[in-house]
């Protein structure tokens, strides 16, 4: 029986009204609810770095308030993602990471560099724009995920290229776009986006039972059968796997994630999606 990686189950960002209430208890001071979703979850993937710069102090900040061994994942600014030319997005890649990032120090996760449905494999572009991404922004190590939503990414030279770069690409769950299961890295990273409305926890227990099941397989180094892969198997490792609810029906992602913590059997979690 192969030894598993930790695995990790959160959700994307922490201030969202529809939360308030389900998730965060009624009375509860806004300004608490950061300290609050820190202690429900064991991640959380930073969205607003996505769509502008942060403050370093931000970063310094969000390290303080998070409970030791809690992780952020964070969503690098689209300034260096939405371009025609990958290859030129340098500069931009340096001001995003030289923002702060490194300020969360040993509760840095993932960085997650997001690319737009219309934007098409090309290898020599695409390569250069790995090439550009450092193993090292001021003394703090950093891993990359890449997420990809055109099915022109469905060869087996993507594949190669990403895990020789020791670059993850995100699986994502989803109704919109296709699905790369892929190991190409020593992290896992998936993005459970297809949650519905309907469902209490976003899912249903029985899709919740089957991806706690997938988490557990992707820690113990393997790929979940029934996943799509264009590539050979990676060798098989123990992997540190982040699991996010994310997108879809947002208002349940505190749910989801709590309901497959619960049956991770983490000890702060139960099913009902409450602390």
């Amino acid at each position: 029986m192969t030894e598993a990686a930790t695995i990790r189950v959160g959700i994307g960002g922490w201030t969202y009204a529809p939360w308030r209430g389900p998730f965060y208890p009624d009375g509860l001071p806004q300004k608490r609810e950061f300290e609050y979703a820190t202690r429900a979850v064991t991640a959380i993937e930073i969205n607003a770095t996505y769509h502008g710069t942060q403050k370093r102090e931000s970063f310094a900040n969000w390290a303080r308030g998070a409970p030791d061994g809690f992780v952020f994942a964070v969503k690098a600014s689209r300034y260096a993602t939405n371009r025609r030319v990958l290859a030129e997005a340098g500069e931009s890649i340096e001001k995003f990471l030289g923002s702060g990032v490194a300020e969360l120090g040993d509760k840095l996760g993932p960085i997650l560099w997001q690319f737009m449905a219309t934007k098409k494999f090309d290898a020599d572009d695409f390569g250069a724009f790995l090439k550009l991404l450092p193993g090292v922004q001021e003394g703090v190590r950093l891993r990359h995920a890449v997420q990809v939503r055109h099915d022109s990414f469905h060869v087996p030279s993507f594949v190669a290229m990403c895990r020789d770069a020791g670059v993850a690409i995100v699986y994502a769950d989803s109704a919109d776009y296709p699905a790369i299961a892929d190991v190409t890295a020593g992290f896992v990273y998936a993005r459970l986006e297809n949650a519905r409305a309907e469902e209490p926890a976003g899912y249903a227990p029985d899709a919740l039972d089957r991806w706690t099941d997938a988490a557990r397989t992707w820690a113990e180094g393997g790929v979940p059968e029934g996943l799509p892969t264009f590539g050979p198997p990676a060798p098989r490792s123990p992997r540190e796997t982040f699991v996010f609810m994310i997108n879809g029906a947002k208002e349940r992602a505190p749910a989801a994630a709590r309901a497959v913590l619960a049956r991770l059997g983490w000890a702060g979690a139960d099913a009902s999606g409450r602390p």
